[in-house]
C-alpha cells in the first residue's frame, strides 16, 4: 500500500524554523530517492530538496543554506529542517519519491512578515 503522510507545518514568523516530517511506506522509501516539493497559490509545484537512498542531497537555489533534508531509514521517514524562513517560503509542502510524480496530501507552511 502506498502511503505518504506529511506533518509539521504551521504558522511561523519570518526568521523562524520548522521541521517537516514525511512518513512513507517501506515499499516506497527503501528503493527511492525522496524529495520535498512545494506549491504556492497561483504557482507551479517546485522541487525544494531531494535525497538519494545513499544520502546525497540537492536543493533549490532559493533554499540552499537554510533548509536541510535528511532521512531516517529505520523509520522510513524523510525530514525537512527549515531555518531562517521567509514569507516567500509560504506554500503547501509535499513529499514523494523523486521522479515518480506522486506525493502525499501536503502540509501548509505560512511565514508571516
Amino acid at each position: 500500500q502506498v502511503q505518504l503522510v506529511e506533518s509539521g507545518g504551521g504558522l511561523v514568523q519570518a526568521g523562524g524554523s520548522l521541521r517537516l516530517s514525511c512518513a512513507a511506506s517501506r515499499s516506497i522509501f527503501s528503493v527511492n530517492a525522496m524529495a520535498w516539493y512545494r506549491q504556492a497559490p497561483g504557482k507551479q509545484r517546485e522541487l525544494v530538496a531531494a535525497i538519494t537512498t545513499g544520502g546525497s542531497t540537492n536543493y533549490a537555489d532559493s533554499v540552499k543554506g537554510r533548509f536541510t533534508i535528511s532521512r531516517d531509514n529505520a523509520k522510513n521517514t524523510v525530514y525537512l529542517q527549515m531555518n531562517r524562513l521567509r514569507p516567500e517560503d509560504t506554500a503547501t509542502y509535499y513529499c514523494g519519491p523523486r521522479f515518480r510524480g506522486y506525493w502525499g496530501q501536503g502540509t501548509q507552511v505560512t511565514v508571516s512578515s
